[in-house]
């Protein structure tokens, strides 16, 4: 089976050497999940742009965390001086989201994608959390959470304080406002409503049209 061979992720604000990721894992924790039943939950662009092949896609829920605006850019969507924002799962509430179940016979090589591409400055954590899919079925499923210890978490912000960023922020790959955009277009093709995100949208596109030209 082949995987994408380019190590340098558009939507990630940190380049590091592949080895120097690789000397990361050994930090980690073990993944502990069911080798028969094998699920990874994507709640952003890992919904549409996976990167890898899976035997089933299921909607899905995951309870206990939330998608959030909470992750601080610094250089595709911002910069240092005017950091941008870009989504974590983030603790409280749920999140619907998609599950993938992965072939056992390739979850190695699964897993190991998924730490080249969310691990890059470590915001984030690995971690195997119960999910409820959308027939009814419960599972764990690999996930990937915010870390609040680490320096590029931006906090619990209020819909304004989120939009009053995103309104303003550009990093090398754009403008944050677009990323947002592109964000909830997705998700409606998926007949997914977030309604905190939906609001920062609207929000961040009002201070955009008031903005002096």
């Amino acid at each position: 089976m082949q995987f994408p061979t380019q190590r340098r992720f558009a939507f990630r604000d940190c380049l590091v050497t592949k080895p120097a990721i690789a000397a990361a894992f050994g930090e980690m924790v073990p993944v502990t999940v069911d080798m028969n039943e094998f699920w990874v939950f994507g709640y952003g662009s890992l919904m549409w742009n996976p990167g890898f092949e899976f035997e089933e896609r299921q909607p899905a829920r995951l309870f206990g965390f939330r998608r959030s605006l909470c992750v601080r850019s610094w250089v595709h969507r911002g910069t240092e001086e005017r950091p941008g924002l870009v989504l974590g799962l983030d603790h409280g509430g749920s999140c619907r989201g998609v599950a993938f179940r992965i072939a056992p016979s390739n979850r190695e090589a699964v897993v190991g994608y998924l730490r080249e591409r969310e691990l890059v400055t470590h915001v984030y954590k690995e971690r195997s959390l119960p999910a409820t899919l959308g027939n009814g079925g419960r599972i764990t499923a690999l996930a990937y959470v915010i870390d609040r210890a680490h320096h590029q978490y931006a906090g619990a912000l209020s819909v304004d304080e989120a939009a009053a960023t995103v309104s303003a922020a550009i990093g090398k790959s754009g403008h944050n406002m677009d990323y947002v955009r592109n964000t909830l277009a997705h998700l409606r093709e998926m007949g997914i409503r977030d309604h905190w995100l939906e609001d920062v949208g609207r929000a961040a596109e009002g201070l955009q049209a008031r903005a002096p030209a």
